[in-house]
């Protein structure tokens, strides 16, 4: 069983894949299907302002006359995602994600991106934990 205390920068995603609130739609699609993602933090200055998702992305390409190539991610991101820092204990991230029904945490550490989080590495945690993969 894995312990609930250890620090989330543990088993969060290191440096992932990010886009910059002014980059267009079209080219965080594009970064999600070559990276095989669902969550791209949202960057201004290399500060964490947003985050989209592709159910963002799919959502706002289906208003009539959307132009992936014009529309920019800030205006389809989530602003002021869900942060935590590196020591955030994994219990604490978990019982938030499901609480406020999150897909993500983001992981800042000195006001700066170091991770991600999702619910899909949660749901591998769990796995792992069933199956004895994981040491405490």
């Amino acid at each position: 069983m894995i312990d609930p205390n250890v620090p989330i920068r543990t088993l969060m995603t290191p440096t992932p894949v990010s886009i910059g609130r002014q980059q267009p739609m079209a080219e965080a699609s594009r970064r999600m299907t070559e990276h095989r993602i669902r969550h791209l933090p949202v960057l201004d200055g290399g500060r964490v302002v947003g985050i989209i998702s592709d159910r963002d992305l799919a959502m706002v390409e289906s208003f009539p006359g959307v132009d992936t190539e014009t529309v920019t991610v800030e205006e389809a991101m989530t602003p002021d995602p869900y942060v935590v820092g590196p020591e955030e204990p994994l219990a604490a991230v978990i019982s938030a994600l499901a609480e406020h029904k999150y897909g993500t945490a983001v992981i800042v550490k000195d006001n700066r991106l170091a991770g991600i989080f999702t619910t899909v590495d949660a749901l591998r945690v769990f796995a792992g934990s069933l199956r004895g993969d994981l040491a405490s």
